[in-house]
Parts: C-alpha cells; sequence; structure tokens
C-alpha cells in the first residue's frame, strides 16, 4: 500500500492500540475510520494503572518491546503530542522478605544485562532516598528512565492531533471475506457493511469472537484505587512503588508457577495531582464493574504496610477493568493468517499503555509496507492455528 496515493483503513477498538493505529496511519496518509462499541478509551484502557514500565520484565521480546514503548513515550512528549500528558519517573522495586530479596538481585542483573539502568539501594541509602517507605523495606532497585501516563488522557491526544472522530456504539457483528478467501471485503456492524483497503482489529476482548480465539484471548480483571490529594506525602517519593510480590502476581519470573485465579501485586505510584494510584489484582473471574472488599482491604493493607503516611489518606474510589490476555503470555501484532489485508493487535494485558503508542506504529508501518521500529515476529498470530476469520 505504501505506493499508493491514498488508502483506506478501519481501524475496530478505539483504545490506546486502535488510537495509535489510527495516529500513525493517518500520518501516513491514510484515510482512517475508526469504529468503537461504545467510546473512545470506554474498556481497558480507561482503567488502567498507566505504567510506561519495563520494571517487572525479564529479557526477551516483551522487554524489548517495553524499551522501545518508553522511549517513544519520551520522543512523543519532546516533540509535543504528549508534553504534560508523560510523566517521567523512576520505579522503584521493593523488597520486604529475604526471599524478595534474592528474587529482586537476580531480577536487577537480568535487567541491567539488557541494558536497563538500575541502581540497586539498602537499609540506610534506601531509606535516606525514599523516606517514605516503612523499615519493613529491606532492598530495593530503582529502574531509571521510566514514566507514567493517563490512558484516557493519551487517546484524546492522538485523536485530536490525528483529527480522528470516532463512530461510537457501532459494534462489528462479523467480517466478510472475498470469494477466493485471501482479502476481507467488508466489516458487518449494526450500521451497515463497511469497507475499506485494510482492516485492523484492535478489539480487545472483543477481537476473540471476530477471529475465532476464545480459546487463546482470555478476560483478567484488575481493581486499582485512587486516593485524595496529600501533597506533603507524595513529595517523599521519588518515584513509583512496585512491591517483589508483584513479579511474581505477574508470572515475570523464570521458574514461577502459573498465575493464581486471583494474583495480588502492591503498585503505589504518586501522580501529578498529588494524589496516588494503588493496585492491584489480576483475575480470571468476576464482573469488571465491580470491587470487592476482599480486594480493597489485602491493598490497602499492604500499601499501608510499607507507606505508613497513607494511613492518614481517605480513599476517593475503586475501580476495575478487564484486561485481555494471551494464553502464552504475548501479545498477538501483525497480520491475520490468510488475509492480506487484515491485521489485529490484541491480548496486551497490563502493558497496554506502554506498547500502545509503539504497536500502533508498528502495525501503521507494516500496512504501509515499511520496516517495523518494533521487531513483532514473536508476536505473530501464526503462530495459533485457530486464528483466523470466524465466520
Amino acid at each position: 500500500m505504501q505506493s499508493r496515493s491514498s488508502f483506506s483503513v478501519i481501524v475496530v477498538g478505539s483504545g490506546i492500540v486502535g488510537a495509535a493505529t489510527a495516529y500513525f496511519l493517518a500520518q501516513r496518509g491514510a484515510e482512517v475510520r475508526l469504529l468503537d462499541a461504545s467510546a473512545p478509551a470506554a474498556e481497558a484502557t480507561g482503567a488502567a494503572d498507566g505504567a510506561v514500565s519495563v520494571a517487572s520484565k525479564r529479557p526477551g521480546p516483551m522487554m524489548t518491546a517495553a524499551m522501545k514503548g518508553v522511549a517513544l513515550y519520551g520522543q512523543l512528549a519532546d516533540e509535543g503530542l504528549l508534553a504534560g500528558a508523560f510523566k517521567r519517573r523512576s520505579t522503584f522495586i521493593i523488597a520486604t522478605s529475604d526471599d524478595e530479596c534474592a528474587v529482586l538481585d537476580a531480577h536487577s542483573a537480568a535487567l541491567a544485562s539488557a541494558g536497563v539502568t538500575v541502581k540497586t539501594l539498602s537499609d540506610a541509602a534506601l531509606h535516606h532516598s525514599f523516606p517514605a517507605l516503612s523499615r519493613q523495606a529491606k532492598m530495593a532497585v530503582e529502574v531509571h528512565g521510566e514514566g507514567h501516563a493517563i490512558g484516557y488522557q493519551i487517546v484524546h491526544r492522538l485523536l485530536t492531533a490525528a483529527k480522528i472522530k470516532v463512530d461510537r456504539d457501532t459494534q462489528v457483528q462479523g467480517i466478510r471475506v472475498e470469494q477466493g478467501g485471501n482479502r476481507i471485503a467488508a466489516i458487518a456492524t449494526n450500521r451497515g457493511d463497511l469497507r475499506g483497503d485494510a482492516v485492523v482489529i484492535a478489539a480487545g476482548n472483543g477481537s476473540a469472537k471476530l477471529l475465532g480465539l476464545s480459546d487463546v484471548l482470555t478476560p483478567r480483571k484488575g481493581q486499582l484505587l485512587v486516593t485524595e490529594r496529600a501533597p506533603a506525602l507524595n513529595a517523599l517519593m521519588p518515584g513509583a512503588i512496585m512491591s517483589g510480590r508483584y513479579l511474581l502476581s505477574k508470572g515475570s519470573q523464570k521458574g514461577a508457577q502459573a498465575a493464581a485465579s486471583r494474583g495480588l501485586g502492591l503498585v503505589i505510584d504518586p501522580l501529578t495531582t498529588g494524589q496516588f494510584l494503588i493496585g492491584g489484582t489480576r483475575e480470571d473471574f468476576g464482573r469488571r464493574e465491580t470491587n470487592d472488599i476482599d480486594a480493597v482491604t489485602q491493598i490497602l493493607s499492604s500499601a499501608v504496610d510499607l507507606v505508613p503516611g497513607l494511613a492518614g489518606v481517605r480513599l476517593l474510589r475503586s475501580f476495575s477493568g478487564v484486561r485481555t490476555a494471551v494464553i502464552d503470555g504475548l501479545p498477538l501484532v501483525g497480520r491475520i493468517p490468510g488475509l492480506e489485508n487484515g491485521y489485529v493487535a490484541t491480548g496486551f494485558e497490563g502493558d497496554g499503555i506502554c506498547l500502545g503508542p509503539v504497536t500502533g506504529k508498528a502495525i501503521a508501518q507494516l500496512i504501509c509496507d515499511q520496516k517495523t521500529d518494533l521487531d513483532i515476529s514473536a508476536f505473530n498470530p501464526a503462530r495459533f492455528n485457530s486464528c483466523g476469520v470466524a465466520a
């Protein structure tokens, strides 16, 4: 398509991945139609913790992708597109037991070997650098060069800059394939059939039915909390906190057991507003719109144990959302097998905010027959035989 003077692309899903795809396609001269079953950032993007982070990754394709994702955020912030919407800060991974210290030592070495800038802090040095921590904190690894971004704000920036209006309340009901079976002729919606030169499926959990991937994609719920403003305490936190337990809840360590039906980890992010975002859970069950007292109690208890000053800060709200996970832990990014004009980008679970812009750029480059900045070979949807269009 690179040689065409103009081309049209339908993007299904206006979360951060779909919005970024639309933005980078528009930059390349495409006429983009962006569809959503409800509204922009209404699902996982609007209920995400906003981490733009490498800290929890181990060497491999996800770490490489996260490093590219963080770098692109910085570039877009410096260029002005995301200025003020991307907060640069470090992540401090905190160990509170001897076992966690051992895991963190190994994880720090793995990060450093991949080129991530890290610094180990222990005992007096740790509490001097991070005075808000309790004495439970025995050791920390500071991961430099990370950041935070609020998903719906990034989506708004991307769509505003590209002058793209989302077709809201547009449910995609199926994909119609041309006679011969190797091209998408149209997509069927509640507003009729829509046609484009290419189609990108970035619909999160909605991608499963469209592509016949119910056995590959799975919904995974997360619960998060937001406090009132506490600027004095906020100022004592030089970066975000990630507990060593969070690494295990993500299954990011070699040899870690498969994630339980509910994993509890702890992340405390000091926001630019003076508030704190506290999370969270990774759950294979539960209604997306509900929080439960057991999860909220455990999250708050862990947060206060590590940052005692939070005991005097009021909780303003709790919320939850459902992310899309892939059974092998890697997202699906690339061409839909058997369809030369069909593409998919989904299954990022908790990494959607970090990887959204860099993935959207890669999909746009792929559609335009350009070399992708991000190596997406490990994310090829063709690794699952079931990936295809559900008739």
